[in-house]
């Protein structure tokens, strides 16, 4: 691999997962039913908190005056669970996204995860957080087309100084059936393989939290029901809290929770003690 590829080329894409045995991907179940849900008796406590999202706004000013994207949100997201954030096309569902991953800055407001405040950290800080605990999948796949499958899901790995980068990034690359692919660049793959990449690529660190960003937007519908059986039984098999940002309602049935936005206003449709009862 390059050894000049910058920190900064890959910002969002340093944080992933470790792989499981088999090659084999079973058939998804949906992400509710085995998600850690707390009881309707009781409220969660502050250590089941992966993210804590408090009076978040986000305002920007246009040629017409100021524009509020995202006003007052308020809400927690709990480890384990499936969130599924969703809205009309231009809400501020990615803005939304971006602001939980500390990609954006908030006008007012702050965001923990996994205790420690995004905002209270620099630039440097957040990137160094990220690379710990979190990991991304993009509409866009966001490969670097100058590096094979193997190495661009080695290259978090790599930034974080892992010794096993390369056995780890192989066992999961078979793990998503990319075993005969591994040399292959971005060029030569197909939209679902180069998904397959990033999934990869996304869990091969073993994130904590992980952020789905219209996941299946530029594949066909039948290469995107793979990539979603796909993300959701690696994210079952390995526990993570999976936040994913959809228009599809159907896809969006499949997490346990949904949080709406619109007109910048978040609605928290939380259905644990439900599901628990």
């Amino acid at each position: 691999m390059n050894a000049s590829t910058s920190v900064s080329s890959v910002a969002p894409i340093a944080e992933f997962n470790a792989p499981g045995a088999s090659s084999e991907i079973p058939p998804a179940k949906p992400a509710g039913s085995h998600q850690q849900h707390v009881s309707s008796q009781s409220a969660p406590s502050a250590t089941d908190e992966i993210i804590r999202v408090s009076n978040i706004s986000k305002r920007v000013t246009t040629t017409d005056g100021v524009l509020t994207i995202v006003n007052n949100a308020n809400f927690t997201v709990l480890r384990g669970e499936a969130v599924a954030v969703v809205g009309a096309s231009g809400s501020g569902k990615s803005t939304l996204l971006g602001l939980m991953a500390g990609l954006d800055t908030p006008s007012e407001g702050d965001i923990a995860i996994n205790g420690e405040s995004l905002f209270d950290l620099d630039e440097d800080g957040r990137a160094k957080l990220r690379g710990r605990l979190v990991g991304f999948v993009f509409q866009s796949f966001q490969l670097l087309p100058s590096l094979s499958a193997l190495e661009n899901v080695m290259l978090p790995l790599e930034l974080a100084g892992v010794a096993d980068a390369r056995q780890r990034a192989l066992a999961i690359l078979e793990r998503v059936g990319l075993k005969d692919r591994v040399k292959h660049y971005p060029k030569q793959l197909s939209g679902g393989e180069q998904q397959r990449v990033a999934i990869a690529r996304a869990f091969v660190a073993e994130p904590k939290l992980l952020f789905a960003d219209e996941p299946t937007g530029n594949l066909d519908a039948k290469t995107g029901r793979a990539m979603v059986d796909l993300l959701f039984e690696l994210n079952r098999e390995r526990g993570t809290t999976l936040i994913l940002v959809t228009h599809d309602i159907g896809l969006a049935a499949r997490c346990g929770r949904r949080l709406t936005i619109d007109a910048g206003v978040v609605t928290d449709e939380d259905h644990r003690g439900d599901m628990a009862m």
